[in-house]
């Protein structure tokens, strides 16, 4: 089975289990995303074709690391008018492994989202065993130093 998605300006075609780097979408590595822009879907001959987005399919993707392209250089001159610009851009990308393709507006499968319920829950009891620290005790005042001082002037 295969669908075509749209994320990011760009479609792809992608299938189960697929591993593919997209335009950055927010998250942390492990999360699991949905993307819902599914322009079509198919398996063997028979393809369904949105118009222009398929009602109910979406597509689930693990996220697999967040990184950078590769520095693309556009350098631009102007002959003989000492005229010279160069600039560099670094594209940020998610690198994604395909999970599987949803159709009919059913849910991610519970392995998913288990595993991420079970992340959560733990990250919970690692915050909830952390005591909070005490708080300092103020100094003792100067004012009593002070009084014992004239006392003993007197």
């Amino acid at each position: 089975m295969f669908a075509v998605i749209k994320t990011g300006g760009k479609q792809y075609r992608v299938a189960a289990d697929q591993v593919l780097e997209i335009g950055r979408v927010e998250g942390e590595i492990g999360d699991i995303v949905e993307i819902v822009h599914v322009l079509a879907h198919g398996n063997g001959d028979d393809v369904t074709i949105g118009a222009p987005l398929v009602s109910g399919a979406s597509v689930s993707a693990e996220i697999i690391d967040q990184n950078r392209a590769e520095k693309v250089i556009a350098f631009k001159k102007r002959r003989r008018q000492n005229s010279r610009r160069k600039r560099g851009h670094r594209q940020l990308l998610t690198t994604v492994r395909i999970s599987e393709i949803l159709l009919d507006g059913a849910k991610p499968s519970k392995k998913a989202s288990e595993k991420k319920a079970g992340e959560k829950k733990a990250a919970k009891a690692e915050a909830g065993d952390e005591k909070p620290k005490a708080a300092k005790k103020a100094a003792p005042k100067k004012a009593a130093a002070k009084t014992e001082a004239a006392e003993a002037g007197e």
